[in-house]
């Protein structure tokens, strides 16, 4: 058996760099050694299998040391599509450091017959837009960024994220959850708190989708905030696109085998 594996860092935090470890260990397992790594800004995340680390780096230069010091061959960023920051250290790490580096990002929801989108550019743009929409708001963006949120005036906002708000609603409620939701319960929970307006970022993906879907069944205005640039290429779309990129980059067998230690040398 081999003894070298490519050792590939996975920038995680989604449902996305979950699927694509497993998927990883179970396809290149002999070949391939996984990495992932948590923000740690959820307080029980989802962990994947493979090796963890939980925390920041420290910037790019703090990445750049983890990559030459832990040995990594390839860095595949799944982090948030709203994740920038972590984006660009990604990109500016992996090149200062001469690792392969590529992007996996989910394709965006796509406007439907029946949406009433609102498209804004940040956080204060979408306050703005909420002051001809009604006064009770969905703000569907987790525990974090709803600063802007909390000076409106006669505003009533529901909040669910996995962990508790960083910064106090005012007049408002948290519900403490973790998707995915369905349909069925996100069109109850915009009825029962009578919602005239939900908020939310273009994250993308099936699994957070549903709440697009039953504010459009109910003829809700969505205030959507759109994305950050993508980073320069490669950006993959998908995790089967994210595997063919790594198996684009993993030894042959033959060259596995040439790489690994062969034993200690004959003592004569």
């Amino acid at each position: 058996m081999p003894g070298h594996k490519t050792r590939l860092l996975i920038l995680g935090g989604t449902g996305e760099a979950v699927a694509l470890a497993r998927a990883a260990i179970a396809r290149f397992g002999d070949r391939l050694a996984v990495i992932s790594s948590l923000a740690g800004a959820t307080a029980d995340p989802v962990r994947p299998p493979g090796e963890v680390r939980i925390g920041g780096f420290g910037g790019a230069a703090g990445l750049r040391r983890f990559l030459a010091e832990q040995g990594i061959d390839l860095v595949l960023d799944a982090t948030h599509p709203f994740a920038a920051t972590m984006q660009a250290n990604a990109v500016e790490a992996a090149a200062q450091a001469g690792v392969p580096r590529c992007r996996l990002l989910r394709p965006e929801w796509r406007r439907q017959p029946g949406d009433r989108w609102i498209e804004v550019d940040g956080l204060a743009q979408a306050a703005a837009a909420l002051g001809v929409l009604g006064s009770r708001v969905f703000l569907a963006l987790g525990g974090r960024d709803l600063a802007a949120f909390a000076a409106l005036p006669g505003h009533w906002f529901l909040v669910r994220a996995v962990s508790p708000p960083q910064s106090p609603v005012i007049n408002g409620l948290f519900v403490q959850a973790r998707g995915p939701f369905a349909l069925a319960d996100e069109r109850r929970l915009l009825e029962e708190h009578r919602i005239d307006a939900v908020v939310c970022r273009q994250s993308g993906g099936a699994g957070a989708g549903a709440k697009i879907d039953a504010a459009r069944a109910l003829g809700l205005p969505v205030v959507m905030i759109r994305r950050p640039p993508a980073p320069p290429p490669p950006v993959v779309a998908s995790v089967e696109a994210a595997l063919e990129w790594i198996a684009a980059r993993l030894p042959a067998w033959g060259d596995i085998e040439a790489l690994a230690p062969t034993g200690p040398a004959d003592a004569g």
